[in-house]
């Protein structure tokens, strides 16, 4: 097994383990008073700087099952800092489970040499993350981590980390504050030489929500991530977050407030999309408000969404070391019937771009009650180059701004690209018109719609006033050819001044 400590623990019946088996545990924790987790972290190991903690290192050559050679492999995080309560780590091998128990030896300190080793003793892991050879068939890399609270990532090929996932969010944006669930033990199933999957089982655990999940991963082009949950409460929650996705956005092309940066933007997605259960698509770009934002789809089973990065170009971010363009959107496909329920966009002010400031997820209209399960399954794509995308033709960009004007007055301009291969199969002298509406906080004064020659689509400029400067505006608008429908439906937020 290498060099990780593994601790043999019973299994009830002789049965695998599996989903049941974590479900049942999340049942019984939710019919129990809630247990704050106990953090075991040593004063020298809470006062670590940043630097510090970073400088404490899993060694690659003594990942679990690497002496092995199975596709796969695991590596762990040292607790440390923030990370003050262990996670519980198990391997499942047939009907076996035994606990992957903490071993100091399998970490390189750096310079902490201050670091006393009985203060190592008795710690467990924080996290851990998966490699598996994605770009070339020689090295390992890392695909999917999962550490702190709920949180998630992953990357398909030729990606790099960027926007996270969560188990679940519980009152995201609410003034009575957040509630942020943990998964606080993991159990994952030995893989076979031959397997390109690996399934990882977690139970979750807050003060008012519990939950067994099940996680198939499949690294690839795109990495996919089958998600199967079963959720209790204890008690009842106001707002509870489905498969919600955490981001990004700094400033971009829509919306760059006054910031001395060489970069043109700086955002880790730039949209959200929303496929609804009647078939229409609706993109909206992100901004980055002077104060909390939260807006929402009232949606009937839906058929997917995600926080997507769509502009893939350098020259759109210049930014040599972060590398946005090779962040990855992430599209979450409802499996089943999720019924009634709003997809809720929160997006939160930030200073510069080192605070995930958006957040996406749906929300059922009925939230299930306290004792009984809600059940529900989607999948996870992690895509760059095939981004979900409607198949007529979607927003590019939104851009904000004048350019010249020979007598400049208080409206505001867009300008919102259009691409698509709907777009590319019109004939030559086609004439095409945006529907633009708006809400009763502003004025529409100007609309026009004309090809995009360097892009092979079509771009709409509107021009309108706002009425009250300290309420936003709400727009919406697509192509349409006579009465067809061309595009996707842009549907835009301008948040008060």
């Amino acid at each position: 097994m290498g060099f990780v400590l593994l601790s043999a623990l019973p299994v009830a019946g002789a049965h695998a383990f599996g989903f049941a088996d974590v479900a049942a545990k999340a049942k019984k924790l939710a019919a129990a008073s809630y247990v704050t987790p106990e953090k075991n972290l040593p004063k020298s190991l809470q006062t670590l700087t940043y630097d510090q903690y970073r400088d404490i290192r899993f060694n690659p050559e003594k990942s679990h099952w690497r002496n092995s050679r199975l596709p796969f492999e695991l590596a762990f995080f040292h607790q440390g800092q923030y990370f003050d309560t262990p996670v519980r780590i198990h391997e499942v091998s047939g009907k076996s489970v035994t606990e992957i128990r903490f071993d100091p030896k399998l970490f390189n300190y750096g310079a902490n040499t201050h670091l006393d080793p009985k203060d190592l003793a008795n710690l467990g892991y924080a996290g851990f993350r998966v490699h598996y050879p994605l770009n070339n068939a020689k090295y390992k890399d890392e695909v999917i981590v999962f550490l702190g609270a709920s949180y998630f990532r992953a990357v398909g090929k030729n990606q790099l980390y960027g926007l996270s996932a969560r188990g679940l969010a519980v009152d995201t944006g609410l003034t009575s504050g957040e509630e942020f669930p943990q998964f606080t033990e993991f159990w994952i199933e030995r893989p076979d030489p031959s397997d390109k999957e690996l399934t990882i089982y977690a139970l979750l655990d807050s003060r008012r929500v519990t939950g067994a999940y099940r996680f198939i991963l499949r690294p690839g082009f795109d990495t996919v991530v089958d998600v199967k949950a079963e959720l209790y409460l204890r008690e009842n929650v106001s707002k509870l977050g489905i498969a919600p996705l955490t981001s990004m956005y700094f400033f971009g092309e829509n919306h760059r407030p006054n910031i001395d940066d060489h970069r043109p933007e700086v955002h880790d997605s730039d949209g959200l999309s929303i496929q609804s259960g009647t078939g229409e698509w609706i993109w909206r770009p992100l901004v980055n408000p002077k104060r909390l934002l939260i807006t929402s789809f009232a949606l009937n089973n839906p058929q997917g969404f995600g926080l997507m990065q769509r502009d893939r170009e350098f020259s759109s971010y210049e930014d040599l070391e972060a590398h946005y363009q090779r962040r990855p959107s992430a599209w979450i496909e409802p499996r089943g019937n999720w019924g009634p329920g709003r997809v809720e966009l929160v997006q939160i002010p930030t200073p510069d771009e080192t605070n995930d400031n958006i957040v996406a997820h749906w929300i059922p209209d009925v939230p299930p009650k306290p004792g009984s399960p809600l059940n529900l399954e989607y999948r996870m794509l992690w895509q760059k180059d095939v981004d979900k995308k409607p198949p007529l033709a979607w927003v590019a960009q939104t851009r904000r701004g004048h350019g010249y004007v020979r007598k400049p007055d208080d409206s505001i301009a867009l300008f919102i690209d259009f691409e698509g291969p709907a777009l590319k199969k019109l004939e030559e002298g086609t004439k095409l018109e945006a529907s633009i509406t708006t809400d009763a906080n502003a004025k529409v004064l100007e609309t026009n719609t004309y090809p995009n020659q360097m892009k092979g689509g079509w771009r709409t400029a509107v021009r309108f006033k706002r009425i009250d400067d300290k309420k936003p505006v709400e727009l919406r608008g697509y192509l349409r050819h006579n009465n067809t429908t061309l595009s996707e439906t842009w549907s835009y937020i301008l948040p008060p001044d």
